[in-house]
């Protein structure tokens, strides 16, 4: 990361997995023979100052990966918001150092490598509290740039007014959106389904090699 870029810590969401372990983890499924975690660890690692990863249910799960697992600081599997407010109060307490959280999601196998480095710039650049990721003219609310500074807010968000939509409590502050092309390939392709992992192995073929 670079020097002149703020010291962002990432957190990979991987929360509201523990509903669904009927089907197992979706980060532990693979694409060209690696889980999908390691993928975005070894994407996301060399943008941040450290790694957590959110997760409820037993961490032992994800022991291999060697990783700080965060669980939910508020009740009832709140969603992507409660992981990133997780992440936040463990920054708070552990990185005190560290103002900004990078969050993703851990089924995206193809994040950009500058995630991190045009977030924050377009955050610095538009003067904005949060930053956010786009591709298609579409917007990826999980993968975004948080102030740990609001992370009391954040929670009187959750528990006092019961939201878990992202975008709605990201329009409350100034927002920077940052576009990145589909093209050759979409770097936030999520694999949910048999037929997305199929994809995903065709995608990876390519982007391996490449």
């Amino acid at each position: 990361m670079t020097d002149k870029l703020p010291a962002t810590l990432g957190v990979l969401l991987a929360g509201g997995l523990a509903r669904r372990m009927g089907g197992g983890d979706k980060p532990m499924k693979t694409v060209g023979g690696r889980t999908i975690l390691d993928r975005v660890i070894e994407r996301i690692a060399p943008q941040c100052d450290g790694l957590i990863l959110n997760a409820n249910g037993d961490p032992a799960r994800f022991a291999p990966f060697g990783l700080p697992v965060v669980a939910d600081t508020v009740e009832g599997f709140a969603g992507p918001l409660a992981g990133i407010l997780a992440a936040l109060d463990w920054a708070a307490e552990h990185r005190p150092s560290i103002e900004w959280v990078l969050s993703t999601a851990t089924d995206c196998p193809f994040l950009p490598r500058d995630l991190v480095a045009r977030l924050q710039q377009a955050r610095m650049a538009q003067d904005a509290q949060l930053a956010t990721a786009a591709s298609g003219g579409q917007t990826h609310p999980v993968v975004g740039l948080w102030s740990v500074a609001l992370r009391n807010d954040l929670r009187h968000a959750l528990v006092v007014e019961d939201i878990r939509k992202i975008d709605r409590w990201t329009a409350r502050y100034r927002l920077a959106t940052v576009e990145w092309p589909t093209e050759p390939l979409d770097p936030f392709f999520n694999a949910n389904t048999v037929e997305d992992i199929a994809a995903a192995e065709q995608i990876a073929a390519l982007d391996d090699s490449g």
